[in-house]
Protein backbone atom coordinates (compact mmCIF):
# COMPACT_ATOMS: atom_id res chain seq x y z
CA UNK A 1 0.00 0.00 0.00
CA UNK A 2 1.38 3.56 -0.52
CA UNK A 3 0.83 6.45 1.39
CA UNK A 4 -1.83 7.61 -0.58
CA UNK A 5 -4.43 5.38 0.47
CA UNK A 6 -3.51 4.31 3.70
CA UNK A 7 -3.49 8.12 5.57
CA UNK A 8 -6.74 8.98 4.05
CA UNK A 9 -7.70 5.40 5.41
CA UNK A 10 -6.31 6.26 8.97
CA UNK A 11 -7.38 9.23 8.87
CA UNK A 12 -11.22 8.60 8.79
CA UNK A 13 -10.67 5.48 11.19
CA UNK A 14 -9.47 7.99 13.91
CA UNK A 15 -12.61 10.83 12.90
CA UNK A 16 -14.64 7.99 13.19
CA UNK A 17 -13.18 6.60 16.58
CA UNK A 18 -12.66 10.13 17.70
CA UNK A 19 -16.91 11.27 17.40
CA UNK A 20 -17.57 7.45 18.69
CA UNK A 21 -16.00 8.25 21.85
CA UNK A 22 -17.14 11.93 22.50
CA UNK A 23 -20.78 10.50 21.95
CA UNK A 24 -20.00 7.92 24.30
CA UNK A 25 -18.92 10.46 26.63
CA UNK A 26 -22.17 12.63 26.43
CA UNK A 27 -24.48 9.96 26.72
CA UNK A 28 -22.50 8.75 29.72
CA UNK A 29 -22.76 12.41 31.44
CA UNK A 30 -26.50 12.78 30.38
CA UNK A 31 -27.19 9.38 32.04
CA UNK A 32 -25.25 10.62 35.63
CA UNK A 33 -26.48 13.49 35.14
CA UNK A 34 -30.28 12.34 34.85
CA UNK A 35 -29.61 9.60 37.61
CA UNK A 36 -28.03 12.24 40.10
CA UNK A 37 -31.56 14.34 39.62
CA UNK A 38 -33.69 11.56 40.01
CA UNK A 39 -32.13 10.99 43.39
CA UNK A 40 -31.25 13.34 46.02
CA UNK A 41 -29.36 10.27 48.10
CA UNK A 42 -25.63 11.82 48.97
CA UNK A 43 -24.57 8.28 49.57
CA UNK A 44 -25.58 8.02 45.60
CA UNK A 45 -23.66 10.79 44.62
CA UNK A 46 -20.77 9.68 46.88
CA UNK A 47 -20.96 6.31 45.11
CA UNK A 48 -21.06 7.52 41.72
CA UNK A 49 -17.74 9.64 42.11
CA UNK A 50 -16.14 6.74 43.84
CA UNK A 51 -16.82 4.43 41.13
CA UNK A 52 -15.64 6.75 38.56
CA UNK A 53 -12.75 7.40 39.94
CA UNK A 54 -11.84 3.39 40.74
CA UNK A 55 -12.71 2.60 37.03
CA UNK A 56 -9.92 5.85 36.02
CA UNK A 57 -7.28 4.00 37.96
CA UNK A 58 -7.83 -0.03 36.89
CA UNK A 59 -8.55 1.53 33.36
CA UNK A 60 -4.41 3.07 34.08
CA UNK A 61 -3.22 0.06 35.55
CA UNK A 62 -4.44 -2.16 32.52
CA UNK A 63 -3.03 0.10 30.59
CA UNK A 64 0.58 0.75 32.09
CA UNK A 65 0.41 -3.03 32.46
CA UNK A 66 -0.30 -3.68 28.83
CA UNK A 67 2.68 -1.15 27.47
CA UNK A 68 4.78 -2.01 29.68
CA UNK A 69 4.89 -5.61 28.74
CA UNK A 70 3.86 -5.18 25.30
CA UNK A 71 7.57 -2.18 25.38
CA UNK A 72 9.36 -5.47 26.81
CA UNK A 73 8.20 -8.38 23.96
CA UNK A 74 9.02 -5.93 21.19
CA UNK A 75 12.50 -5.59 23.40
CA UNK A 76 12.86 -9.28 23.64
CA UNK A 77 11.93 -9.20 19.84
CA UNK A 78 14.63 -6.77 19.36
CA UNK A 79 17.11 -8.29 21.21
CA UNK A 80 16.72 -11.51 19.57
CA UNK A 81 17.69 -9.68 16.09
CA UNK A 82 14.25 -10.72 14.59
CA UNK A 83 13.56 -8.48 12.14
CA UNK A 84 11.19 -9.83 10.26
CA UNK A 85 7.52 -11.16 11.35
CA UNK A 86 7.44 -14.50 12.49
CA UNK A 87 6.01 -16.98 14.64
CA UNK A 88 8.22 -16.72 17.37
CA UNK A 89 8.37 -13.34 17.33
CA UNK A 90 4.66 -13.31 17.39
CA UNK A 91 4.23 -15.26 19.95
CA UNK A 92 6.52 -13.81 22.04
CA UNK A 93 4.04 -10.54 21.56
CA UNK A 94 0.63 -12.38 22.39
CA UNK A 95 1.99 -13.92 25.42
CA UNK A 96 3.09 -10.64 26.62
CA UNK A 97 0.16 -8.63 25.77
CA UNK A 98 -1.53 -12.04 27.46
CA UNK A 99 0.77 -11.99 30.60
CA UNK A 100 -0.36 -8.51 31.48
CA UNK A 101 -4.22 -8.82 31.30
CA UNK A 102 -3.57 -12.30 33.64
CA UNK A 103 -1.53 -9.02 36.05
CA UNK A 104 -4.20 -6.98 35.55
CA UNK A 105 -6.69 -9.84 36.37
CA UNK A 106 -4.97 -10.72 39.58
CA UNK A 107 -3.89 -7.57 40.74
CA UNK A 108 -7.72 -6.06 39.78
CA UNK A 109 -9.36 -8.82 42.28
CA UNK A 110 -7.04 -8.09 45.14
CA UNK A 111 -6.97 -3.80 44.80
CA UNK A 112 -11.57 -3.76 44.14
CA UNK A 113 -13.14 -2.89 47.34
Amino acid sequence: MDKGTVVPVLLFLCVTYGVTYVIKLLVDARMRIKMLQASESKELIESVIRGDDHRGRMSSLRWGLLLLLGGLGFAIIQWAGWTDITPGALAVLLVAFGLSNLIYFFAARRITP
